[in-house]
């Protein structure tokens, strides 16, 4: 399910210091310093408690500390405050759905839509929730009466949807590509799509491409080993940290979820004046219980004859 990653702006201009809290908040979010982050933004939410977006930052960041209790709190007050916002009604959904309350992420997801008729991703969410509601009666059915073919059927129907996807349920996420890189648009997942050369490109861009692919697939495939060779000696590790801590946390952020893919959308690539490739590209992220997307720069260098990323943003 689409974790929004975006909130509409509805105050008025804040003060230059808690504008500049939000910012460092966002930036300790996207590099995964949650507790940095929290810190930040609870200094913008004291200055001003009825701040929405700072709010909703606080909710994503207990969402990525998994404290599903707080977050939904948090969320649910912006739904009092601010009902005509439906960022807040699909994320409560996400939470809902991940510990198995449907009811209540269907609910949410209605709201959403109430709200907002065009907002696609309460749209797609909601079928997600309603196929695995039938999932969950077909399968009863059949525990009642294992020789209901019709059950059989439309169950085996409905696995094959989802077969490659992820039906919203308990289970691990990978946290490192959530953020709220936008204040005026929302983040949904790209349906899975390989990186494709652009026009006119040789020989190097294709093969920095190859690269590109290849590490969203080792990385979709939940092979940690392959996922990090495709990083350089001499990785520049987010916020200074140790590169033993930093693939710890990255393997530990991989296995847990039960599944994982990770799509390339439309890559750009351009080459600086030392020779490194520079990407950019639209990422797509899906796990059990995270559905996200951002624009993305992987910096990478060529050794031994092998594309390697140096760096990595969100943009």
């Amino acid at each position: 399910m689409a974790l929004a990653g975006a909130l509409l702006m509805v105050l008025q201009v804040q003060p230059v210091f808690a504008a500049n809290s939000y910012e460092d908040a966002s930036r300790l979010f996207k590099q995964g310093n949650y507790a940095g982050a929290l810190e930040r933004i609870e200094t913008v939410i004291a200055a001003n408690p009825r701040d929405a977006r700072a709010r909703f930052l606080k909710g994503l960041i207990y969402t990525e500390q998994n404290k599903p209790v707080e977050a939904i709190k948090v969320f649910t007050s912006l739904t009092e405050d601010y009902p005509e916002l439906p960022e807040p009604y699909n994320n409560l959904a996400v939470l809902y759905a991940s510990q198995g309350q449907y009811d209540k992420a269907r609910n949410s997801l209605e709201m959403a839509i109430r709200t907002h008729p065009s907002y696609a991703i309460a749209h797609e969410n909601l079928g997600d929730v309603y196929a695995k509601m039938a999932s969950e009666a077909y399968d009863k059915a059949l525990q009642l009466d294992r020789s209901n073919a019709a059950a059989q059927t439309k169950l085996a129907m409905i696995k094959d949807l989802f077969t490659g996807s992820v039906v919203p349920g308990k289970g691990g996420r990978d946290t490192t590509e959530s953020a709220t890189a936008s204040a005026t648009t929302s983040a949904g997942a790209e349906k899975p799509t390989a990186a494709k050369p652009a026009a006119g490109t040789g020989a190097d861009t294709d093969a920095v491409l190859a690269a590109v692919n290849g590490w969203a697939q080792a990385w979709s495939s939940k092979n940690a080993d392959a996922y990090l060779a495709y990083y350089a000696p001499d990785f520049q590790v987010p916020g200074g940290e140790a590169r033993a801590n930093w693939e710890a946390t990255r393997r530990d952020r991989i296995i847990k979820p039960k599944l994982i893919q990770v799509t390339v959308g439309s890559p750009r690539v351009s080459f600086d004046a030392t020779g490194r490739a520079v990407v950019k590209f639209r990422q797509g992220y899906k796990s059990d219980a995270l559905n996200t997307s951002g624009a993305k720069i992987l910096t990478l260098v060529k050794n031994n004859d092998r594309w390697q990323i140096v760096q990595e943003r969100m943009n």
